[in-house]
């Protein structure tokens, strides 16, 4: 498996989907209930394998990932053949834009002192998806965009 398992969650939202992947494939439902009391591993391989192109899915259409952290505010534009980074810095560490008094301190003050803004753009792996999944394990979120687009007019 390329990434994760979906969740129960997941699967039991996108059961239409995988009745449509099984039925792809020539599984009846009969036949997907005895796969999975008779032979389990290969059951298991086709919930690996519906995810990955789940999530193959996903990651192609992503255009912009965010992450949080106390004193970051990472912005990501998912280009296609490198990705650029808006950060967010705040240098005062009693402020912590994860909560919602920080992130409205960093509102109001932009350009104080304390907040600094870098860019940098960075190039992709061989595996620009896996590189996004990789993001997204370690904490950021699809996002439509609209914080990245703020920064992105306000410091060019």
């Amino acid at each position: 498996m390329k990434y994760s398992r979906l969740t129960k969650e997941q699967f039991e939202e996108l059961h239409q989907e995988f009745i449509n992947f099984l039925a792809t494939q020539s599984i009846t439902h009969e036949e997907w209930t005895n796969l999975k009391l008779n032979k389990p591993e290969l059951a298991e391989t086709e919930l690996d394998v519906f995810s990955d192109l789940i999530w193959e899915g996903v990651l192609n259409k992503a255009e912009y990932l965010e992450h949080f952290s106390p004193q970051h505010m990472y912005l990501f534009k998912l280009g296609e053949d490198k990705m650029h980074a808006i950060v967010v810095n705040v240098k005062n560490e009693a402020i912590d834009i994860t909560t919602t008094e920080g992130y409205n301190w960093l509102r109001e003050n932009l350009m104080d002192e304390n907040v600094e803004f870098l860019q940098a753009d960075k190039d992709y792996s061989e595996d620009k998806n896996l590189d996004k999944f990789n993001m997204i394990e370690q904490g950021a979120s699809i996002t439509k965009g609209d914080l990245y687009r703020y920064f992105d007019k306000l410091i060019n």
